[in-house]
C-alpha cells in the first residue's frame, strides 16, 4: 500500500474511532480527534502490531477510552477489508478493560462506547487488576511517586503470564530539555483540573529499563515523541521469567475522583 493510501486509511480509522465521542459532548469529540490524529503512539501501536489479535488488554489510566475505541475501529476496518497491507496483523477480537481515576472521563467513555469498554473508576494504585495478556500504561506513571510506580509495576507483572506484554510510554529524564517541557505541560494540565501544581516523578530511560528487567521483563525501547518537544519513549516489555512478588495494597490511597494522585 502506498504512503498516500496508508495515510488515508489512518485518517479513516481516526474518524471511526472519534465519531462515537459525539455522544459524549463536543469537548470529548474534539479531544478524541486531535489526540488520535496527532499523537504518534496510536498509529505506531497499530502499524507495528504491538497489540496482538485476541488479546485480553488492561489500559491503566485509560482516560475517556481512546485506545479501546481505536482498537474497535481497527477490527472493523480489517473485517471490511480496509486494513493497510503493509501494516502488521490487525488487532481483532481484543477485549479491553480500563481503569481511570477521573470520573468525568469515565462518564465520557461510557457515553461514547457503551459496552465497548469495561471501565472502572478507581485509583490505579489500589484498583484490582484482572488476569490479562497485555497491559498498556501511556503517560501516567509520572503522576505518582517512585515508590508507587515500583509497587504498581510489580502488581502489573503479577497478573501477566510468561510471554505477556507491558506497553509503557514514559519521559526520559536524561533528556533534560524534553523532560522539562513535558513536566511543565503536565503541571498546567493538573492545575487546570484542580489537582495542584506538583512536580512529576520521573527517572531516566536506563532506570526504567533496569527496574523492568528486575521484574523479569525483556525490554525494547524507541522514541515516541515525533512532532513534539518532549522526550517520550515507548517501552515494550515482555515477560520472559518469573519476577518479584507484588507488594500489598495500602489502604490510605485515594479513591476514584480524588483531585490528587500524589
Amino acid at each position: 500500500m502506498s504512503s498516500v493510501a496508508a495515510t488515508a486509511a489512518w485518517r479513516a480509522l481516526v474518524k471511526a474511532a472519534s465519531d462515537p465521542y459525539q455522544r459524549a459532548g463536543r469537548f470529548a469529540w474534539h479531544f478524541a480527534r486531535g489526540k488520535l490524529r496527532w499523537d504518534p503512539v496510536f498509529s505506531h501501536l497499530l502499524a507495528r502490531g504491538v497489540i496482538a489479535p485476541r488479546t485480553r488488554l488492561l489500559d491503566i489510566g485509560c482516560g475517556q477510552g481512546l485506545l479501546a475505541s481505536l482498537l474497535a475501529a481497527a477490527a472493523q476496518a480489517a473485517r471490511d477489508g480496509r486494513w493497510p497491507s503493509d501494516w502488521a496483523e490487525a488487532p481483532v477480537d481484543v477485549r479491553v478493560s480500563g481503569i481511570e481515576v477521573r470520573e468525568r472521563d469515565v462518564v465520557r467513555a461510557r457515553h461514547a462506547l457503551g459496552d465497548g469498554i469495561d471501565i472502572v473508576c478507581a485509583d490505579m494504585r489500589t484498583a484490582s487488576f484482572p488476569a490479562v495478556d497485555a497491559v498498556v500504561i501511556l503517560d501516567v506513571l509520572h503522576y505518582v511517586g517512585i515508590a508507587d510506580q515500583d509497587a504498581l509495576l510489580a502488581r502489573v507483572r503479577a497478573v501477566l503470564p510468561i510471554g505477556g506484554k507491558l506497553v509503557l510510554r514514559i519521559g526520559d529524564a536524561a533528556v533534560r530539555r524534553g523532560f522539562a517541557a513535558s513536566a511543565w505541560v503536565d503541571r498546567f494540565v493538573k492545575l487546570a483540573r484542580g489537582q495542584g501544581f506538583d512536580r512529576s516523578a520521573g527517572r531516566t530511560l536506563a532506570a526504567w529499563q533496569a527496574r523492568l528487567a528486575d521484574l523479569g521483563f525483556a525490554v525494547t525501547s524507541e522514541p515516541m515523541h515525533a512532532g513534539t518537544p518532549f522526550a517520550n519513549m515507548l517501552l515494550v516489555a515482555t515477560v520472559e521469567r518469573p519476577g518479584l512478588p507484588a507488594p500489598g495494597l495500602r489502604a490510605e490511597q485515594p479513591a476514584c475522583g480524588s483531585t490528587t494522585l500524589r
